[in-house]
């Protein structure tokens, strides 16, 4: 079972922190190519670090979400558009 219980409220909620982490590390989260560069960088302090980190994992939870919306046969909204 999913743990996903209103997938467009949750798809909301995700997207709310990827364009807060986003807006941290400078990004557009619409932006494939700005989003694959900033997840690359290493960056020496921790702070810009661990915004990224966080970012980089709000984008993977968003992408199961949008795998658990597909196979129930729901068409997720792309990013940014939310």
């Amino acid at each position: 079972m999913s743990g996903f219980e209103n997938y467009r409220r949750e798809l909301h909620d995700l997207d709310h922190e990827i364009n807060h982490y986003a807006a941290i590390c400078g990004v557009d989260p619409t932006d494939p190519a700005a989003v694959r560069a900033c997840l690359g960088d290493v960056h020496t302090e921790w702070a810009e670090d661990k915004a990224r980190q966080s970012l980089r994992g709000l984008l993977l939870l968003r992408t199961r979400l949008e795998t658990e919306m597909l196979e129930q046969g729901l068409l997720p909204e792309r990013l940014g558009k939310s």
